[in-house]
């Protein structure tokens, strides 16, 4: 299907169809999936009824797959938010903690891309500072495919680890804090406007690669916004220039989410991102001892596959996440367990 002449005159414009049209093609491939998922469940329920024994193994095997195919499609349901269709900004930031919380921020950057990589989602290391000992200090990914942003909103906030430490010699137990704070990418469509004079703009030699080839020219940039107070950087590119360009794109995204998180506050909502990276902050916990469970303070959703949460499995926490947004972002009674 061709476009109407003079459609990619008005660049703005086509960006927004663009992204409009991503948008339904991609509810369109999910209802898909789920008719068909059911239907053919319908099929072998209908010939096991008949009597069809290898139908009904089928059916049996069949049956997880439809309920993912109809959690998914709630999922999507929930993802109504005028940027969750965008791509994500995802800044990881170790905590308080020295290694312990360098270590367990560089867990949560793998957390994030292994998830990403489950999805199909594609994963950018824009900037990438290394931890003294282990792990990283911070980290910012450009996390790009359909409602990357509104997925990856649930994870914004302070996450906490309790293990026993691998650097501990006496094998204590110990508590370690990171935040990740997700904005979704603005693209031409949304107009931030960023004076010069209220930014300062700092060029310095990349510090760490994350996966790409090492830099060995002050090419990487960082940008300073004065009345915000936020500060963001890039180094994935080797020109100065293409570097500046992107991490301009990051500061607008995380002006637009401070906007949009101002008006929530305003409306009494509670602002997940901004809490203190220490105890009593937390949004999730990660118990790997004496036990393995994963929890989720704002939903009150758990699960004892601590492991398999690391490992990217995460879509059960948004989904949860999503619901619990859509209701009202009510917090759930605190408990007294170890949590």
């Amino acid at each position: 299907m061709e476009a109407l002449e003079g459609f990619w005159n008005d660049s703005a414009n086509a960006a927004k169809i663009q992204k409009e049209k991503s948008g339904l093609e991609d509810s369109v491939k999910t209802y898909s999936r789920l008719k068909t998922s059911l239907d053919d469940f319908e099929v072998l329920l209908e010939m096991a009824d008949m009597g069809d024994e290898a139908s009904l193994q089928e059916a049996i095997t069949a049956f997880p797959k439809c309920q993912q195919a109809v959690a998914e499609a709630e999922k999507k349901a929930l993802l109504s938010g005028e940027t969750d269709i965008n791509n994500a900004i995802v800044t990881i930031n170790a905590g308080a903690g020295g290694t312990e919380s360098c270590d367990w921020a560089g867990m949560l950057m793998r957390m994030v891309q292994r998830w990403s990589e489950q999805h199909g989602f594609k994963v950018d290391v824009m900037d990438f500072q290394y931890g003294d000992s282990a792990g990283i200090r911070s980290a910012t990914l450009q996390v790009s495919g359909p409602f990357a942003y509104g997925l990856l909103k649930s994870e914004t906030g302070v996450h906490r680890l309790v293990r026993i430490s691998p650097f501990d010699s006496n094998a204590r137990r110990h508590t370690s804090f990171s935040s990740i704070y997700v904005s979704a990418e603005i693209d031409d469509t949304i107009e931030i406007e960023v004076l010069d004079k209220d930014l300062r703009v700092d060029v310095y030699r990349s510090s760490g690669s994350g996966g790409q080839s090492v830099n060995t020219t002050d090419s990487a940039v960082r940008l300073t916004h004065f009345p915000s107070g936020i500060v963001v950087a890039c180094q994935q590119e080797r020109s100065q220039l293409q570097n500046k360009v992107k991490a301009m794109k990051i500061l607008k995204s995380r002006l637009y989410e401070r906007e949009l998180q101002r008006r929530l506050e305003a409306q009494t909502q509670v602002e997940a991102g901004k809490k203190d990276n220490a105890w009593g902050s937390q949004i999730r916990s990660y118990v790997l001892h004496p036990y393995q469970l994963v929890k989720d303070h704002r939903t009150g959703y758990s699960t004892s596959q601590a492991q398999t949460v690391l490992d990217g499995d995460v879509d059960d926490f948004m989904k949860e996440y999503l619901q619990w947004q859509s209701l009202g972002g009510k917090p759930v009674e605190a408990d007294d367990d170890d949590l």
